[in-house]
């Protein structure tokens, strides 16, 4: 990880900390290419956590974007998402 996405990560935390009282429910929003395999390995991430998972593809069905709405018990837990998903490929984590 670099340091500038390292910096991003380390302020977030400090804003979801300061924001919000955990456990929480937390919006995850994501867009990426409309492949079947990286909508899989999005919705794997969070399986089993009782999340509320919806896809809408774009007008020319080129992307999708992904909402996930989840009880996070803290807002570490919720950077240790963001750092998960950041491997599948092309995806924009919003």
């Amino acid at each position: 990880m670099d340091k500038k996405t390292e910096d991003f990560y380390i302020r977030l935390k400090e804003e979801l900390s300061n924001s919000t009282l955990w456990p929480s429910e937390y919006l995850f929003k994501f867009i990426l290419p409309s492949d079947n395999h990286s909508i899989a390995k999005i919705e794997a991430e969070f399986n089993d956590m009782g999340a509320v998972i919806s896809t809408q593809q774009s007008k020319t069905g080129k992307f999708t974007s992904v909402s996930i709405s989840v009880l996070m018990p803290s807002a570490q837990s919720v950077i240790d998402k963001y750092i998960a998903v950041s491997d599948i490929e092309g995806i924009i984590s919003l």
